[in-house]
């Protein structure tokens, strides 16, 4: 299973009033995350895009566990949770500088044309990425 790994060194104007990363900031970095791993393995989102599919959520979960602030840095570790040609469910999980847990998630995401929303199957219309996918997802425990 591929693990890809990004920082982000938290900006003040992420933060809240009581001085933490403001909640809905960490969907923006699962985002990034996304973004690193999809890259990890040696493709582009923005190609994707330009070819007319997107790939929007379709579920999302959050668990918050220890809060971040201004100043230090997060890592977050993405990870394909399941595939199966069709769907995604990308896995994250954003450590403190201590290393502490500050966010586990998920997101589920499909590929769809951008001119209609009409979905499409990944390993048929990008097979390269579907071998990615296969090879790169977490593997039954």
């Amino acid at each position: 299973m591929l693990i890809s790994k990004k920082e982000i060194e938290v900006r003040y104007a992420e933060t809240d009033q009581m001085g933490v990363v403001y909640h809905a900031n960490y969907l923006v970095w699962m985002e990034l995350g996304r973004t690193q791993l999809i890259k990890d393995l040696g493709f582009s989102y923005a190609e994707m895009e330009r070819d007319g599919v997107i790939s929007p959520v379709i579920d999302i979960n959050v668990t918050y566990k220890k809060p971040l602030r201004y100043g230090e840095v997060a890592t977050i570790h993405t990870w394909i949770e399941t595939y199966d040609g069709f769907r995604v469910v990308y896995g994250y999980k954003i450590l403190t500088p201590n290393e502490e847990i500050a966010l586990l998630g998920s997101s589920s995401h499909v590929c769809v044309t951008k001119d209609n929303f009409k979905p499409i199957i990944i390993r048929k219309k990008y097979p390269e990425w579907h071998a990615a996918y296969e090879n790169a997802k977490k593997q039954g425990e």
